[in-house]
């Protein structure tokens, strides 16, 4: 039975896949969760509609993202934070202190998750961070931490 995805479905295909299942499969599992319906004639076009529509709302997310990113990284952040005599600081810088920092310094809110952060930052100095904001987009903020 072909069937159309309403949702991602693990080892089957993503929203919005055509797949061919067995008809057990389908009508015991996926037809009632909600996660497929029958792979109808009006089914499919409606799906084609709606790919079209994905497709360009992802390329609009993508521009936006590349924009956001040219900004990050033309834009360096300063963080100030207590530290000792040989630069190390006393606490730590987080993806949080630094999210704070880019919303304040962009004027927009920005999320802590989209912070790559291996480790928190725990001296002073100028320290490259990676940002993941699209799945093909990712920027590289410089944040300079001084002893307060």
């Amino acid at each position: 039975m072909k069937v159309i995805l309403q949702r991602e479905v693990e080892k089957l295909g993503d929203t919005g896949d055509v797949v061919d299942v067995k008809d057990g499969y389908a009508r015991n599992f996926l037809l009632p969760r909600g996660l497929a319906i029958q792979a109808t004639r009006g089914a499919l076009q409606h799906i084609e509609r709606l790919k079209v529509t994905r497709e360009a709302k992802e390329a609009k997310g993508k521009q936006e993202a590349e924009a956001l990113a040219a900004k990050i990284t033309k834009t360096p952040v300063q963080i100030g934070a207590q530290a000792g005599e040989e630069g190390k600081l006393f606490g730590s810088v987080t993806a949080e202190r630094i999210a704070e920092a880019v919303s304040a310094t962009l004027g927009q809110d920005f999320d802590r998750r989209k912070i790559m952060l291996e480790e928190p930052i725990r001296s002073t100095g100028t320290h490259e961070v990676q940002i993941h904001l699209h799945p093909e987009v990712n920027a590289t903020l410089t944040v300079f931490v001084v002893a307060e």
